[in-house]
């Protein structure tokens, strides 16, 4: 969030003003270190704080919540309210008797357990925000440019950013304290070596279409285990799916999904890639892109306040296109390639999808250099512009 102590601006600061006057509670998500609590305090600085996911904090509500309410009334920030889900009951009956907007802004790390209780105590009463790590975009607002690797390497993590965290370190420490905290609690884990192989191999297969099967047989565990670890890794944010596009072609489409990892620093550390000479030279640097701007894209919407529409097309002819946007039900094909050199060849696949879905708005290419490209039939962008895919 602050880079050498400067606040950095987080493009979805604007919306999350804009729903905290149109609802009484507002609710950020994200994954852990995103910079939910910095954003919320730097944009509700006149509010009380508290911290759930700290001991003394959950005690005291738990023994005599009235109290605790009382002590803390709005506005007010209560940070990592996971730990507490019986505080949104009590929220409900305090905003139900209010008729003011904003009164109370929460944050949470863990996206399924929170949109189950939103639903049940406080639906119709929050906005539901998703923070996810910085974009590229927004660390180039902020004076910090990164290369096609460094941007792979270092992620988006504001603490790396910042200077306070080496990414070496970082994502190891990530990992290891999303395992030991979120993971044991969520699913009682319990194959403690066989879901970091897991996570490994997924690593792997950034990118790819997901084969269950083969994912079950290499860690040694069942599909439905394998199934519910891919569930629960996109309820914590550690990673993202993204769907085939479904439309009648004539095609035999492909119909498993593809996974992405929020932070592409995090599947470079599961690689064992340290250096950006070691993410140019790797094999899976084509796929480490494609992550790369396919969550940049994400981020885009999401700091838009907008709903993600993504899919990918692949047919069993073998015709892929990487990213398909929906614009009013027409899409919007995106290839995306690591190479540093722009040139027309590129774009085979996405001519291929013209003439198959003639409605299709936008061809565009991104690809990994630096400078804007001017192609006849074909939109093509730098990296550092993928967000410009959605305005």
């Amino acid at each position: 969030m602050s880079e050498n102590g400067r606040y950095i601006t987080r493009q979805i600061s604007e919306y999350i003003l804009k729903v905290a006057g149109m609802y009484p509670v507002v609710t950020v998500c994200g994954p852990r270190q995103s910079g939910k609590t910095t954003l919320v305090r730097h944009l509700f600085s006149q509010y009380d704080y508290v911290n759930m996911e700290i001991p003394h904090h959950r005690l005291e509500f738990e023994t005599d919540a009235l109290s605790f309410l009382a002590k803390h009334p709005a506005p007010c920030i209560f940070d990592e309210v996971q730990y507490t889900p019986q505080l949104l009951s009590y929220l409900q009956g305090i905003v139900d008797d209010d008729t003011r907007n904003g009164m109370y802004i929460l944050t949470g790390s863990r996206q399924m357990e929170l949109q189950q209780e939103v639903t049940q105590s406080l639906a119709g009463r929050t906005a539901m925000v998703d923070l996810l790590p910085l974009s590229v975009d927004e660390l180039r607002r902020a004076g910090i440019c990164l290369g096609r690797d460094e941007s792979i390497l270092y992620g988006g993590l504001p603490r790396i950013h910042g200077g306070v965290l080496d990414p070496s370190i970082a994502y190891q420490d990530y990992l290891r304290t999303y395992v030991e905290r979120d993971a044991r609690k969520i699913i009682h884990l319990h194959k403690l070596k066989e879901f970091e192989m897991f996570i490994q191999l997924l690593a792997a297969r950034v990118g790819q279409v997901i084969n269950y099967s083969s994912l079950a047989n290499d860690v040694g565990v069942s599909m439905p285990t394998i199934r519910e670890w891919v569930s629960v890794l996109e309820a914590s944010y550690i990673i993202f799916t993204l769907h085939p596009y479904h439309s009648n072609f004539g095609k035999r489409l492909i119909k498993s999904p593809k996974i992405y990892f929020t932070e592409t620093g995090l599947a470079a550390s599961l690689l064992g890639l340290d250096t950006p000479d070691q993410v140019l030279r790797d094999p899976l640097v084509g796929n480490l892109f494609e992550n790369l701007i396919v969550s940049e894209i994400l981020k885009s919407y999401l700091n838009c306040g907008k709903r993600p529409r993504l899919s990918f097309f692949r047919d069993s002819n073998g015709l892929e296109v990487d990213l398909i946007l929906d614009h009013q039900r027409c899409p919007i094909p995106i290839e995306i390639k690591s190479s540093r050199t722009c040139n027309s060849s590129l774009c085979r696949n996405l001519r291929l999808f013209k003439r198959i879905a003639p409605m299709a708005l936008s061809p565009t290419l991104i690809y990994g250099g630096d400078a804007p490209v001017s192609l006849q039939d074909v939109v093509a962008l730098p990296f550092y512009q993928a967000s410009y895919c959605i305005q």
